[in-house]
């Protein structure tokens, strides 16, 4: 059998018909298949590999840490320097009072702890949530992502969530004294990249304030520079009781957390001790890479460039009449057309053309542009002048 035999025959599938494509190599910004083929990839993994594939500098952090150590036991007891020093740069890098980080191994594994801090450290057991928004697929983060057609064939899910709708000042008088916790991306990333209006965030941090409902924000997919700023909240004057990270936090390694207070942290200390628990979360590895990761992103200010490179993608397809909308904050941009049928004709264009690109859970008809940060001006005019051709040579 060939890889891909094996792959349809061995490997769990989540679609009937999976894109196939059998990448020999990455490197910069470009995928390399086992035949040949070059991609530019407007992916990154999904908001992962933010400085792009196969740094050299994440490389090294990585081999030198698997030469010291790889798992040991990450489940707080043992002093891990990797996770030390990393949890000490993030909270360098965030505004008081986010100063404790527990580590998980994925962003929604993050969620889930959250949801267990909030309803710990709050003693309530009600959770806000939002339509449209997405936060994991494990079960507790199934029951408040923000679509039915997800939910649906899992049920029974946990009890006490409430869906509001983003961006709606009227849905948040539903936010009350029995709230533990309101969850909420701070950019909804698979609804089609929805901004929320500056205002409607300052209201959802005092309401949450008011009623003594901790704010979570979600930044699993737009943290770490994706959205101009190093994390989306600052950009809103708001700072969340905890903040949720994953995706790019590993630096293309496995790696979530939840962060708070130390005193809302302390929380899952006692009754019971071990509140919350994971084998893998805090790798030694992978914070070895996430921190590299981080440190790469911050020397080369690669931030700093990044509204740049979103106008220079809305000047160059703004013109391009069969794209209904295009909606962006930095380098998370949606593309929307007619509907999903021809949305798909564009994405099976591109990646015969050498674009990576795909699509939204809740907004198929959108394609969608997450590439890593370090994309350069030139590959921003190949990606597009592709994207134009495309519209053209597709017929509706």
């Amino acid at each position: 059998m060939n890889n891909r035999q094996l792959f349809l025959q061995h490997i769990g599938q989540t679609s009937d018909a999976p894109l196939l494509l059998e990448i020999k190599k990455a490197k910069g910004n470009y995928l390399f298949g086992h035949d040949g083929r070059k991609y530019l990839d407007l992916i990154g993994g999904i908001s992962v590999c933010n400085v792009g594939h196969g740094n050299r500098k994440v490389i090294r952090a990585v081999k030198h840490q698997a030469e010291h150590y790889m798992h040991v036991m990450v489940n707080g007891e043992l002093v891990l320097s990797p996770q030390t020093a990393y949890a000490k740069l993030l909270v360098d890098n965030l505004p008081d009072p986010l100063n404790s980080v527990f580590f998980t191994a994925s962003g929604t594994e993050a969620t889930e702890g959250a949801m267990k801090l909030a309803k710990r450290y709050t003693g309530r057991t009600k959770i806000v949530a939002f339509k449209k928004s997405y936060h994991g697929s494990t079960q507790g983060s199934l029951s408040i992502i923000g679509d039915e057609y997800w939910r649906n064939s899992f049920r029974p899910l946990l009890p006490g969530i409430a869906h509001l709708r983003y961006n709606s000042f009227e849905d948040l008088e539903q936010i009350d004294s029995s709230t533990a916790c309101v969850i909420a991306e701070t950019i909804q990333a698979e609804a089609g990249v929805v901004v929320p209006a500056p205002e409607w965030m300052m209201a959802l941090r005092k309401k949450c304030s008011d009623t003594g409902a901790l704010l979570v924000l979600d930044e699993i997919q737009c943290g770490f520079g994706r959205n101009g700023s190093l994390f989306a909240f600052t950009q809103y004057d708001v700072v969340p009781d905890i903040l949720l990270l994953g995706k790019a936090l590993g630096g293309g390694m496995p790696l979530g957390a939840f962060i708070s207070s130390k005193s809302i942290m302390d929380a899952l200390m006692t009754s019971p001790v071990l509140g919350h628990m994971n084998t893998f979360g805090g790798h030694p590895v992978c914070c070895a890479a996430g921190k590299a990761a981080m440190e790469y992103l911050l020397e080369k200010n690669l931030i700093g460039a990044i509204k740049r490179k979103e106008r220079l993608f809305i000047r160059l397809l703004k013109k391009n009449n069969r794209i209904k909308a295009i909606r962006s904050k930095g380098l998370m941009i949606a593309l929307e057309f007619e509907n999903a049928e021809l949305a798909k004709k564009h994405i099976d264009w591109l990646i015969a053309h050498g674009i990576f690109t795909d699509w939204f859970l809740f907004a198929p008809e959108c394609i969608r542009i997450v590439p890593p940060l370090t994309i350069t001006h030139t590959e921003i005019r190949e990606a597009c002048r592709l994207i134009n051709e495309a519209t053209t040579a597709i017929t509706p």
